[in-house]
């Protein structure tokens, strides 16, 4: 029940311009989202996500990760 709610919200508050993502089912989301081939490093601090520029969902992706990044925090 909680991976349903968590997905839902991120289809509503993160891919509400992508047409194909915007009523995916949870397996399409898993296989295009969540399954993607990055690199995880750091660097002075910083984290950085590496994302294979020939992985056909990578413009999806990165729209989300910023729509989710430039919501307000919660005070």
């Amino acid at each position: 029940m909680l991976t349903a709610n968590l997905d839902a919200w991120l289809r509503l508050l993160a891919l509400h311009g992508e047409p194909d993502l915007t009523d995916a089912e949870p397996d399409t989301m898993r296989f295009r989202l969540y399954h993607l081939p990055a690199r995880l490093s750091r660097h002075a601090r910083r984290r950085w996500l590496r994302i294979e520029h020939t992985w056909p969902w990578v413009k999806a992706f990165t729209t989300a990760w910023a729509r989710i990044t430039s919501l307000p925090a919660i005070t």
